[in-house]
């Protein structure tokens, strides 16, 4: 990604959970947070990642909201950030945090008590 796309990619994510907080009343987000956008360097599509607390259900549903949104929010974030195009919104739901909780539950379980990582002996 361009030094210019990264700039608009980290606006765009701005915008949209603004958007998300103040805007959108859509039953179908529930605790959901931008996790980060990945905008093409010609600026005419974006894939925005999320997570949402909760199960696989939660996720569908919060994409399911989003799709219902996408207009609303193509439109918003180019009027805000003022874009000569509104980017193609694509939205993706996140799991790294989930996979990092994963991972770290793991490595406690397999490690002796007592010989946690970070502890100095």
């Amino acid at each position: 990604m361009s030094r210019r796309a990264d700039r608009v990619a980290d606006l765009i994510r701005s915008e949209i959970s603004t958007l998300i907080q103040r805007e959108l009343h859509d039953p179908g987000f529930g605790f959901v947070t931008i996790t980060g956008v990945s905008v093409s360097d010609d600026l005419k599509s974006a894939r925005v990642f999320f997570s949402c607390l909760g199960d696989e259900s939660q996720f569908a549903s919060t994409q399911e909201a989003f799709d219902r949104a996408a207009g609303f929010l193509r439109r918003e974030v180019a009027h805000r950030c003022r874009l000569r195009f509104a980017p193609e919104l694509r939205f993706s739901p996140d799991h790294s945090a989930e996979t990092g909780a994963r991972i770290e539950r793991i490595l406690k379980e397999s490690l002796p008590s007592g010989d946690e990582p970070g502890s100095e002996s």
